[in-house]
């Protein structure tokens, strides 16, 4: 993972073989980003995505290998309990094959490279964990 930090927020660029979720989660951590919402594309060839059942209050997850353009990658960042928590959601396609396949990003590998935007937010905002829903939700702090 390469990176550079403007007055805004952050530019990176993954390369081969790198995972999206852990190198944002340790630059997140180690720049001690409270707050902040993510934007990229690029390509990737393991993905795992998933979907919250809201009945069941459970994640249903799948796993894609082969070669993806990633065309949407969009989320945010907070805290839970002082630690980095990361919400993302990905669309990933192969114009090749014609499949898409978009949901609740839990893993993916770069094949080529991925480049994101991470933008800072003054100001924090925590999650809680909400019984009734089942996930862990925005927590307004006063």
């Amino acid at each position: 993972m390469k990176y550079r930090q403007f007055p805004q927020g952050f530019a990176l660029r993954l390369d081969p073989g790198e995972e999206v979720v852990d190198c944002l989660t340790r630059l997140v951590d180690q720049e001690n980003v409270q707050l902040g919402t993510v934007s990229a594309l690029g390509a990737a060839n393991d993905v795992t995505i998933g979907i919250f059942d809201a009945v069941e209050e459970k994640y249903y997850s799948q796993r894609y290998q082969g070669q993806y353009e990633i065309s949407a990658l969009v989320g945010n960042v907070t805290r839970q309990e002082g630690k980095p928590y990361l919400h993302l959601h990905i669309t990933i396609g192969s114009p090749v094959t014609g499949e898409v396949h978009a949901g609740h990003l839990s893993a993916c590998t770069i094949s080529a490279t991925l480049e994101l935007f991470l933008q800072t937010w003054d100001g924090r905002i925590s999650r809680k964990f909400s019984d009734a829903v089942g996930l862990n939700l925005l927590e307004f702090e006063d």
